[in-house]
């Protein structure tokens, strides 16, 4: 009896995997060689962390994954029958995680299936189970407006954001960057997510995250602040956690 598609799929992936992770190991070397000094010790520590080698022994697209499942673990953000948007998506390990906790792909046929949209500027690589569009500005309206007709009846339950701008090296220009950005998920989600929603960004901490965190506290109904384990000690990344939204989408008078 021939294997079922389902199963040929899997074997695909695993596969693949095994020989983007082999490419990826040949390339660091090489790499390493070429690199001295601060360059070589990141990269050193770099292969020897613990995400990263979960990340490569489960498959999951890089080690952000385990942030992601961390906080869902704790705070349940994520599931079956869910649908979410996935902002700054590239490469796509959160996406994974939220295909997965949502039952994005029907693999279990007693739990409702989900939806997961993966939105970044960068190209994303296919994915069972999840819609992206990649090449796309989640502050441009026109990307929006595709949002909008890309969701289910243009609803979420939940926005994901771990997206961040191209760094600058000046922290405070790159800490008001991110804030904005964020800011601009909120505007994004007076259309998009249901009330009672759920939204999950990532911030570098500065002087302006107060106004953030001011904003979202007028919007959702309870607010935390996040350091996962998985996110590195030294890295100034921290995430907003808000759920409950509260406010309905702009009325026609609004727009």
């Amino acid at each position: 009896m021939w294997p079922s598609s389902r199963k040929i799929m899997n074997r695909y992936w695993k596969l693949s995997s095994l020989l983007l992770q082999h490419q990826r190991i040949h390339t660091a070397v090489q790499y390493l060689k070429s690199k001295t000094g601060a360059e070589h010790r990141w990269l050193e520590r770099h292969f020897k962390d613990q995400y990263v080698k979960k990340a490569n022994q489960q498959n999951y697209r890089c080690r952000s994954a385990f942030k992601l499942l961390e906080i869902d673990d704790k705070y349940s953000i994520l599931c079956p029958g869910l649908h979410v948007i996935d902002c700054g998506a590239a490469p796509g390990a959160w996406a994974q995680v939220a295909v997965q906790r949502v039952n994005a792909t029907g693999y279990d046929p007693d739990a409702p299936v989900g939806f997961v949209l993966g939105v970044d500027l960068l190209h994303i690589f296919p994915l069972e189970g999840a819609f992206f569009l990649p090449h796309a500005d989640i502050t441009d309206p026109r990307t929006q407006k595709k949002i909008q007709e890309v969701l289910p009846k243009g609803k979420v339950d939940v926005i994901l954001s771990d997206m961040a701008p191209n760094a600058t090296g000046i922290r405070q220009l790159d800490h008001q960057k991110l804030i904005s950005l964020c800011l601009s998920l909120l505007d994004l989600a007076h259309h998009i997510l249901h009330p009672g929603g759920t939204l999950l960004c990532k911030f570098w901490d500065g002087g302006e995250s107060h106004l953030l965190q001011k904003r979202l506290m007028q919007d959702f109904k309870a607010v935390r602040t996040l350091k996962p384990q998985a996110s590195r000690k030294e890295s100034a990344e921290t995430y907003y956690l808000a759920k409950l939204y509260k406010r309905a989408s702009y009325t026609a008078s609004e727009t």
